[in-house]
């Protein structure tokens, strides 16, 4: 079954087109990636579900048409997105960055129980709950950035470059929780430029190029294909999962 049905997604800035004419789709408890240069239009692709920036095409969640809805409305739909730069309050700790995860409408009653779930998931932010955010490594940056997020319990959890800056151990770390909550029952989108990292734990793949769909396909066929091979799966991207 799909949780995630995007059709002929076409992003513009001005005159500039970011994507064009993009089609996906995320069946539910996968972890789907998406592959691609810088400038191919994958950030830009993950704001168009979440509603951040205008989008032709449609996205459908949970059965659901998300036209015409706002981003709190997509997150309360159980949408939730970990951008790049992960937008951490860098002046507030981080215990209160994960419970303004939890600031939605629709939950009621107490964040403890979530809190101590993230704890467990993140043994390093139990130990930095009352550490402003701004003093945290990068690798545990990008923990509580996914954690803030997982605080709103989402369907669906996009996550924007996480290996980005991090050294391959953390990488490491942070795509085995990935993988983790899949199996737990949480469908992911993950975009990555590390294509052989993302494509250890994915179920499936695009690959863009140019705000297009050049190449899609199960990972196996994705890492035999020269295109990927001579593009992706250089020695800079050979990070193990």
């Amino acid at each position: 079954m799909t949780i995630l049905s995007v059709r002929n997604a076409t992003v513009t800035y001005d005159a500039i087109l970011a994507v064009s004419d993009v089609s996906i789709e995320v069946p539910r408890g996968s972890i789907v990636t998406i592959l691609g240069p810088n400038g191919a239009g994958k950030s830009s692709l993950l704001n168009a579900i979440m509603g951040v920036v205008p989008a032709s095409g449609s996205v459908t969640f949970a059965g659901r048409d998300l036209r015409g809805e706002s981003v709190e409305a997509r997150v309360n739909d159980g949408l939730s997105l970990v951008p790049e730069k992960r937008e951490l309050f860098s002046s507030m700790t981080v215990e209160d960055n994960l419970r303004l995860g939890r600031f939605r409408l629709r939950h009621k009653g107490s964040a403890e129980p979530l809190l101590n779930e993230m704890f467990a998931l993140f043994p390093r932010l139990k130990e930095r709950r009352k550490q402003l955010a701004g003093t945290l490594s990068g690798g545990e940056r990008q923990m509580l950035a996914m954690a803030r997020a997982l605080m709103g319990e989402p369907r669906l959890l996009m996550l924007d470059e996480p290996s980005l800056g991090l050294a391959p151990l953390i990488v490491r770390e942070i795509l085995q929780t990935a993988a983790n909550l899949r199996d737990n029952g949480t469908s992911i989108l993950l975009v990555e430029q590390n294509a052989r990292a993302a494509l250890r734990i994915a179920d499936y793949g695009y690959v863009l190029e140019n705000g297009r769909v050049m190449l899609e396909g199960e990972p196996g066929m994705l890492q035999a294909d020269s295109r990927i091979i001579e593009s992706y799966l250089g020695v800079r991207s050979a990070v193990s999962v």
